[in-house]
């Protein structure tokens, strides 16, 4: 996963240091530790109740079952936890670089996640009630699990000619990614998708969705009631979607430049070609809001250059832009812009851990699918590894398989070179917030962009934190609209109306409005039930023009059937 250990060892080494040069924390710590232990046997002894006198059930899902309320587990549960809490209070050490110290907190954090006595079966008290309740067929079908599990990886690390992949548990084409439409363009590293109108009317904008090139497009598309590309076509807009190659080898060196050039500005350019309209709404998810982000910015910046009548730009480097229509507006779903708080993502990322991680992409040519899932399993292992594997192995729980997970197992590639740049440029550098970053040889900043935005974090996001997308206010100088909704970064983002226990907030800033601090922003904006879409497209509707005739699909333009070739493509790594 990229992980460096002389990165971890100079982590380990610069806590280790100032602590021992720090008598005074050390005796804080020697307290706490007394604190914590006296709260943990009294707790033990006498569980918080509520006013009927019933024990409060425990805040961490871990713990929520009654079962740990009996001795022995409520003693095991209450001095892991004043353990976790300690050691989460040791790892803070004054003087640590900042880097540092995250990794030290994040790897505490996930060495106790591993050690909690909820994964093993000696020390789960609801596997054990579960095993007398089942005559211990929880067990045998836990165990069961586990082999079927293991199989599963030991011939997934057998090389094979050509490798054996296992079927996604709901076909692309069939299960999901099912809304009509037909590929109208496709150049080496993208296919534009063109759906089919359903209502009399569309609005005269188009709109163009650029998801991440980290995941396939159709997390957007998947089930027809989840599905964001029908909601949106149901709305009356002219939907189209960019769906990303998946790189092999012979990709190594694509660039992020080549991803902005053949993947953002060549769909706007499509579209514009196929559909006259001179103006498109465009909205961009995660990496894909991202490059959408600097397109918008490049765009602005030469439309700024023309007002002023500024000194005219190199034609290599206005050529591409000349041929892109007006952005009517911006939507980053989930998208940061700003790297310098990237959250847990933050943990992979210094020089160390991206030499590592070039000399393996070096040697293959990309970045696997395989190693990208991985990470993204690290950063949230309480979930997706430790809870999943006590369902699976010691409640005997079989997983319900839906649409997200089957996506979410359909893995992608990243290029080597277009990889490397991303991380350096904008995870080490920041250089799109500090106004560093170049589109086509011109330096872009994000204050550029005059389009109306709509931005949306999501309040459990462990790879684009809300507060790091919420920079936008800082960066801009144009309208924004901000969405705090309810959810992941996957979950948060795919929640179609009618979805129970789904909220938001919503609040806009003009220009020149100044700044308004996250928390105040959360404290301050009013919360509405239900799904953020209809806000959405409430928002969209209002800087959309008259609705007319949807344009003509030339077949001359239409390469095959939605949803296409590319997506079709698959590794095992």
């Amino acid at each position: 996963m990229g992980l460096s250990p002389v990165s971890m060892a100079l982590a380990a080494a610069d806590w280790a240091m100032h602590l021992a040069l720090s008598p005074g924390r050390q005796m804080v710590l020697g307290q706490r530790a007394l604190a914590l232990a006296q709260q943990a046997w009294l707790s033990a002894m006498r569980p918080p109740t509520d006013e009927q006198g019933s024990a409060l059930p425990d805040k961490d899902a871990r713990f929520q079952d009654e079962s740990w309320q009996h001795w022995p587990f409520n003693a095991l549960k209450e001095g892991f936890k004043a353990s976790d809490a300690w050691w989460r209070e040791a790892a803070q050490v004054d003087g640590m670089t900042r880097h540092h110290q995250h990794m030290v907190e994040f790897f505490t954090r996930q060495a106790f996640d591993a050690l909690s006595p909820s994964n093993w079966p000696a020390t789960n008290a609801e596997a054990q009630q579960r095993a007398r309740e089942t005559g211990g067929q929880s067990l045998a079908r836990g165990y069961q699990n586990f082999t079927d599990d293991l199989k599963k990886q030991q011939a997934a690390q057998q090389e094979t000619d050509p490798p054996v992949l296992e079927p996604l548990t709901y076909a692309v084409g069939q299960d999901v990614a099912t809304t009509p439409g037909k590929v109208v363009f496709r150049n080496h590293l993208i296919e534009l998708i063109q759906y089919a109108p359903t209502t009399a009317k569309v609005y005269p904008e188009p709109l163009l969705i650029v998801p991440s090139c980290i995941m396939k497009y159709y997390i957007l598309d998947l089930s027809p009631a989840n599905s964001m590309v029908r909601y949106l076509v149901g709305q009356g807009y002219t939907v189209f979607i960019v769906s990303w190659r998946n790189p092999d080898a012979s990709d190594r060196d694509l660039g992020m430049q080549d991803y902005l050039r053949l993947g953002v500005m060549d769909a706007m350019a499509a579209i514009k070609e196929r559909t006259k309209a001179p103006r498109i709404h465009a909205l961009g998810y995660c990496l894909g809001g991202t490059f959408l982000a600097m397109v918008a910015a490049a765009l602005g910046h030469r439309s700024r250059a023309e007002q002023n009548k500024a000194p005219q730009r190199r034609r290599e480097d206005a050529g591409g832009l000349d041929k892109l229509p007006e952005l009517a507006s911006v939507t980053l779903l989930a998208a940061q812009t700003d790297f310098s708080e990237p959250g847990e993502m933050g943990v992979f990322i210094d020089d160390d851990q991206i030499q590592a991680l070039r000399q393996e992409m070096d040697r293959k040519g990309y970045f696997s699918g395989k190693a990208m899932a991985g990470s993204f399993q690290f950063l949230n292992a309480r979930d997706l590894v430790w809870s999943r594997s006590t369902r699976r192995y010691l409640l005997g729980q079989d997983e319900v398989d839906f649409d997200l997970m089957s996506w979410n197992a359909d893995l992608t590639r990243l290029p080597a070179r277009m990889h490397s740049e991303y991380l350096s440029s904008l995870f080490l550098n920041n250089a799109l917030a500090t106004g560093q970053y170049r589109v086509g040889g011109v330096g872009v900043a994000l204050m550029d962009i005059h389009a109306p935005m709509l931005v949306v974090g999501t309040t459990r996001d462990h790879v684009s934190p809300w507060r790091s997308v919420y920079k936008i206010h800082l960066q801009t100088d144009t309208h924004v609209t901000f969405i705090l909704a309810a959810g992941g970064h996957n979950a948060g983002i795919v929640s179609e109306p009618g979805r129970p226990r789904r909220s938001y907030q919503i609040a806009a800033t003009e220009d020149g409005h100044g700044w308004t601090d996250p928390e105040e922003w959360a404290a301050n904006a009013p919360v509405r039930e239900g799904s953020w879409w209809e806000a959405m497209d409430a928002w969209l509707k209002a800087r959309s023009g008259k609705p007319v005739a949807p344009p003509a699909m030339d077949p001359a333009h239409v390469l095959c059937d939605a949803p296409g070739e590319y997506v079709m493509v698959r590794y095992a790594d």
